[in-house]
């Protein structure tokens, strides 16, 4: 019971700490998010307009589940008073859609493997990890000096 109770806990922390950017601010993240992986993946024209609106497309889809699963988490006041029934729905809640995003990511890797390189997708990931981390840091600073 507590670790169902602690597992619930972890996802609804995750949950929520995304919900908290404007979507003028998402707007301008995925513009610099654009400009970064542009330059870093070194696409050629042809690849570059075959790969952007699969990513969109993607970035969407995988935005949208986690969404869902935030919806559902914003909605609870408390653990400490949920019933067991309620928190099982929610555990395989987070489960189906995570299941979703992996098959939504495996569909997008069948996709552009078309016609990008292995290299180039685990360029996409790795440079995707990077610029989360650049903006985290950079995030991170700005929130130390307002305080």
């Amino acid at each position: 019971m507590k670790n169902k109770i602690l597992a619930l806990a972890l996802l609804l922390t995750t949950f929520l700490s995304f919900g908290q950017h404007n979507k003028e601010s998402r707007e301008k993240i995925t513009a610099l998010k654009v400009a970064y992986l542009t330059q870093e993946l070194k696409l050629n024209a042809i690849e570059a307009q075959q790969f952007w609106p699969l990513y969109h497309k993607h970035n969407e889809k995988i935005d949208n589940y986690k969404e869902k699963g935030r919806s559902k988490f914003r909605k609870l006041k408390s653990l400490d008073n949920l019933e067991e029934a309620k928190a099982k729905k929610l555990v395989y809640l987070k489960v189906s859609l995570d299941k979703k995003i992996i098959i939504e990511k495996e569909v997008f890797i069948s996709e552009v493997s078309a016609f990008l390189s292995y290299n180039k997708i685990m360029k996409l990931y790795i440079s995707e990890r990077e610029f989360a981390r650049k903006l985290m840091r950079k995030y991170g600073k700005g929130r130390k000096s307002k305080e």
